[in-house]
């Protein structure tokens, strides 16, 4: 009979002072590190969900400008400084910045310890953008013949917001898109030069064609329509026929805007 086999018996080495020390750092380490990703994390969480506001100057720029094109503010409306201070929730000093720009932007004039008067459209200023729109935009239809897909494609997609905006009545956001369709065909000319001088226009144009559309409510159906005029012109490369379109939709603006459409 085989003898049994010894028992062995393994005991645990004393923890010392040392051991126990590094034990205890390595805890606290693993914590820290644990604690700065936790910190970290919170941090980007809250970062994302922050949105950081404009400087105030721009937040007073942006609310003037708007409302002056959108007509909320209409020519002939004096804006004061603590008015606009308190519609934006700002002080003073940023209003003043903002209304220091939009004058050099002719949309309005400052009066000392006054205010800022908006200015209205005048028939001279009228005149000179419907001649800068009808040399650039008569070229540019032109220079659309023969039609690209893509530009097909985008022109459709802008009458189609258009169409949609107007069941809506958003007049402000109809005369977005009306010009948002001339200048793509501008932008699509190559002319980077002509494409610059066009965008100059931009609030002129936005502020004009607000005030067509609330004088002269059926003409929003009738834009539409000479839009679509216009691309169909294009698609089956008719640039006379474009040109035209361009000519009598444009000039159009500038009978309606001076108020000689009877």
């Amino acid at each position: 009979m085989p003898s049994p086999l010894p028992v062995v018996k393994i005991s645990a080495a004393p923890a010392t002072e040392s051991t126990v020390k590094t034990a205890a750092k390595s805890a606290k380490s693993t914590r820290e590190v644990k604690s700065t990703r936790e910190v970290k994390s919170t941090r980007e969480v809250k970062s994302t969900r922050e949105v950081k506001q404009p400087p105030a100057a721009e937040r007073v720029y942006t609310h003037v400008k708007e409302a002056v094109l959108g007509r909320r503010y209409e020519g002939g409306t004096l804006l004061t400084e603590g008015h606009l201070a308190e519609a934006v929730g700002v002080s003073r000093t940023p209003v003043r910045e903002a209304l220091l720009r939009l004058e050099v932007e002719g949309l309005i004039k400052l009066y000392p310890k006054k205010g800022a008067l908006v200015l209205a459209v005048s028939a001279q200023e009228i005149a000179d953008v419907v001649e800068t729109r009808l040399l650039v935009e008569e070229f540019a239809a032109r220079k659309a013949v023969p039609a690209s897909a893509r530009l097909i494609g985008r022109l459709e997609e802008l009458l189609d917001e258009q169409r949609e905006l107007a069941r809506d009545g958003d007049l402000a956001a109809v005369s977005v898109k009306d010009r948002c369709f001339h200048a793509e065909i501008v932008r699509n000319a190559g002319n980077d030069i002509l494409a610059r001088l066009y965008d100059q226009l931009r609030d002129r144009q936005l502020r004009m064609g607000v005030a067509v559309m609330e004088a002269h409510p059926d003409r929003i159906a009738a834009n539409i329509t000479e839009h679509g005029e216009l691309l169909e012109a294009i698609r089956s490369g008719d640039a006379d026929g474009a040109a035209q379109v361009v000519r009598r939709h444009v000039g159009r603006v500038k009978v309606l805007v001076r108020g000689e459409d009877r």
